[in-house]
């Protein structure tokens, strides 16, 4: 049975997702069915680029189609919560892009929702099902470099958008190109850290991170140490340490190609090529989240094992903790949400 997608937006990132799916040979039986926007003349435009058969003005409308089965959420940050309690609500399963909300109280809300639906939902952390991200880990269970110590990472880049650095559009550097950091801790650690502390260098007028530093620590004496930057470029790889070397995922480390593995030798996970430029660096890469929910989805999963549901949850925790030492509030925090 062939899985169909909506796509939930007409921007940059969706149509990333829709490129690196369309481009990728062997992504058994699914497709792209229809795309909604609110601008119906954009929506059009996008589905004429990437060969989607059906344009939809409204996302209510894509909701209650019987044309979709799951539907990419590529929607700016304030947007997640109502649009995919929407979807759900209409008996849709979920991919929505990171973060899966701006606070812990929506994403509690919306994982209790997909639960008592029995509906697959899942945080666009495309960078788990990286190829490279999967060799690591594999390296690390095999004991290759010892007991996993010390965590590394880095991810600056300049981004002088509003999404960014408006509070009232979800602005934060910490929500947008942060969470690649924390991820990647969480991937390597698996635990949730005892010690969380964040320094924000840099606010702007509006109240939004720019740049920060992170500490987590964990039991054991393990640590990372992050650092966040979105005024200027850094050198975006990450570096795990064991107790027998070290291991680094090159830039760009959210979704890398090349693997430093611990004796030194270069493993490099090529991607797959499209005629239609992207917007974003080795967005290629996005076609595995997709090809992971549909796994999941087929398999009757209403989590990934590898983005379960408790880790976009422990995301949320810290996201939260961190904004609150930075001093960065949204109206958001002070409602509830059932």
């Amino acid at each position: 049975m062939t899985l169909r997608w909506g796509i939930v937006t007409a921007g940059k990132i969706s149509h990333d997702f829709v490129n690196a799916f369309n481009s990728f040979p062997n992504k058994v039986d699914q497709v792209v069915s229809a795309i909604a926007a609110r601008d119906k003349a954009r929506a059009a435009e996008f589905a004429k680029l990437h060969n989607i058969p059906k344009v939809f003005d409204s996302y209510e409308a894509l909701a209650a189609s019987n044309d979709i089965d799951v539907v990419y959420i590529g929607a700016l940050n304030p947007s997640h919560y109502a649009l995919t309690k929407l979807f759900l609500e209409s008996g849709k399963h979920v991919l929505c892009e990171k973060p899966l909300c701006l606070n812990l109280k929506q994403a509690q809300s919306l994982i209790k929702l997909a639960r008592a639906k029995k509906l697959f939902l899942m945080e666009a952390v495309w960078s788990r099902f990286s190829p490279a991200y999967i060799a690591l880990e594999e390296d690390i269970k095999a004991g290759k470099l010892g007991n996993v110590e010390y965590v590394e990472v880095n991810f600056g880049v300049p981004i002088n958008t509003d999404r960014l650095q408006q509070k009232e559009l979800g602005g934060s550097a910490l929500l947008d190109i942060g969470i690649y950091v924390l991820q990647f801790a969480q991937y390597i650690f698996k635990d949730e850290p005892i010690k969380v502390t964040g320094v924000a260098q840099k606010l702007n007028e509006s109240g939004v991170d720019l740049v920060s530093t992170v500490i987590l620590e964990y039991t054991g004496g393990r640590r990372a140490v992050l650092n966040i930057d979105s005024t200027r470029k850094l050198w975006n790889k990450a570096t795990v340490y064991g107790t027998k070397g070290r291991a680094t995922l090159e830039e760009p480390f959210h979704f890398p190609t090349n693997l430093i593995r611990v004796d030194g030798k270069i493993t490099n996970f090529p991607l797959t090529k499209s005629s239609i430029p992207y917007n974003f660096d080795n967005s290629q890469g996005l076609v595995y989240e997709a090809i992971e929910t549909a796994r999941c989805i087929k398999e009757g999963l209403i989590e990934s094992p590898r983005m379960s549901h408790n880790e976009s949850l422990v995301l949320a925790k810290l996201e939260d903790t961190l904004r609150g030492q930075y001093g960065v509030h949204y109206d958001v925090d002070d409602q509830e949400f059932p």
